[in-house]
């Protein structure tokens, strides 16, 4: 018998798949627990320019989705414990538990232009300058509220902080950890 000649398999090794950002920790953060006030998406960012939030409410219509304004003053905007549940909403951005906002005017039913939105933002902020302002989404179909952002913060409101100053750490990135989102309006 013919001696076997076994060949080895070629292994060709697999790229690791990487970002390409191992060294990057400061892209890492731990979110500091306390003193951090959630309110609606986008609540982490510097207040909303008119040409931001015209492309939020578009976003809005595209969806089909029924663009309403709603206000409320700083010292109720913000619910730290909920009714019967106590539960803690500095965690949890959009949980409404017994927390209603004043609602501008009827839900815009009907509007197709942002600029229709943005004079009831100028409209409502004129009249309560010291409120948080926020447009809700809602889908008529499904019957509930599917976005909100805040459109205007009170000027003598301090809780927003920038992403960097809500993470736990020494220098600007923190430390490593989890996702640095996270909210202050």
């Amino acid at each position: 018998m013919a001696a076997m000649s076994a060949v080895a398999p070629v292994i060709t090794k697999t790229p690791v798949v990487t970002t390409g950002k191992v060294a990057n920790t400061n892209s890492m953060m731990v979110w500091q627990p306390h003193g951090n006030k959630f309110f609606e998406t986008f609540s982490f960012l510097p207040p909303l320019s008119d040409q931001e939030i015209a492309r939020q409410v578009q976003y809005l219509l595209n969806n089909g989705w029924t663009p309403c304004i709603e206000f409320e003053s700083a010292d109720k905007a913000y619910a730290d414990g909920h009714g019967w549940s106590n539960l803690d909403s500095s965690i949890n951005a959009c949980y409404y538990d017994n927390r209603y906002w004043v609602m501008w005017k009827l839900p815009m039913y009907g509007c197709t232009n942002p600029e229709e939105v943005l004079q009831e933002i100028r409209a409502c902020t004129s009249s309560f300058p010291e409120c948080f302002i926020r447009v809700a989404g809602f889908d008529n179909i499904k019957q509930v509220q599917c976005s909100s952002f805040l459109a205007h913060r009170p000027s003598n409101d301090r809780s927003f902080a920038p992403v960097n100053g809500r993470q736990v750490g020494t220098g600007g990135g923190g430390g490593g950890g989890g996702g640095g989102g996270g909210g202050g309006w």
